[in-house]
Order: structure tokens, then sequence, then C-alpha cells
């Protein structure tokens, strides 16, 4: 009798002491690694944003940077838009999964979702945020093509005769 107590005392003990280890684990991973994230749309994109305090990299779609991304300065620029005005350029790490839309809708997402982490990192940068237009989205979509039209809007060459 004396061998199954001692094994019910060591079943109990492993039983309590993996939940304690989760716990201590849990708290010391969200205090060391704080995640921001984030969504924003634009046109057909979505991108989905999670900032990581770091150096300022960017990784999107696995890896790929933003310049390498993107390609075109101007797009490039667009997406820093939020940490230029939050003077937080250089303090995230940012890792976003973009789909949809084309090469202008997904950097406008970005930006958006950007924008979003950054609120929910610290809720002081609303302000700045919000008055230069980054954390409204911009609803302007494509216009559906009409029939006997060639596009939205385009009608077919008039013939006289």
């Amino acid at each position: 009798m004396v061998p199954e107590e001692a094994g019910e005392e060591v079943k109990a003990e492993e039983k309590k002491t993996p939940a304690k280890k989760a716990k201590k684990t849990a708290k010391k991973s969200a205090q060391a690694m704080a995640v921001y994230g984030g969504t924003g749309r634009r046109k057909n994109a979505t991108a989905r944003v999670r900032l990581v305090p770091g150096s300022g990299e960017f990784s999107i779609n696995g890896g790929r940077r933003l310049k390498e991304y993107f390609g075109r300065d101007t797009l490039c620029t667009l997406v820093v838009q939020p940490f230029e005005v939050t003077s937080t350029a250089g303090k995230f790490d940012i890792m976003a999964n973009i789909t949809g839309g084309g090469m202008t809708g997904q950097a406008g997402a970005l930006r958006h979702g950007v924008a979003r982490a950054l609120l929910e990192a610290d809720p002081d940068y609303r302000g700045e945020l919000k008055k230069n237009g980054f954390l409204t989205r911009d609803s302007r979509m494509t216009e559906r093509k009409k029939y006997g039209l060639k596009k939205a809007r385009k009608r077919p060459q008039f013939s006289k005769r």
C-alpha cells in the first residue's frame, strides 16, 4: 500500500507543477514581449499588423523588407508616416500579412494597420494620428461595371452610320 500512496502523491505533484510553471511563463512572456496588433483596410486590401518593440525592421508576408515589397519610395514613405507623426520611428519591429488589392491599396492598408497598432501600444497617440487622418478607413471603392458599358462609365464608341 505504501508504494501506491507514494505514486498517487507524485501524480498530484506533477499535475500542480506544470500549471504553476505555465502561469509564471505566461506572465514573464507578457511582460518581456509586448505585441500590439491592428488590422488595416484600403480598397480591396487587408493588412494584419503586429508591432513588437525592436529596431524598426519590416517583415511583410514572410520576411520581405519594406523597400523590397513595395519598390516605390512614395509607398514606403506612406507606410512610415504614422511612426514619424508619433516620433516612434525605429522603436518597433513590424510584422505584417497583406492580402488583396494592388500596391497602392496594400500600402494604404498597411499604414492604417500600423496606426491602429500604435494606438493600442499607447492611447496618447490618438490625437496626433486622428488629426493626420491615419485612423480613418478610406472608404472609397472601385465603382462596379455596368451592362452595356465597357467599364464603370466608359461608353462604346458612337458610330453615326
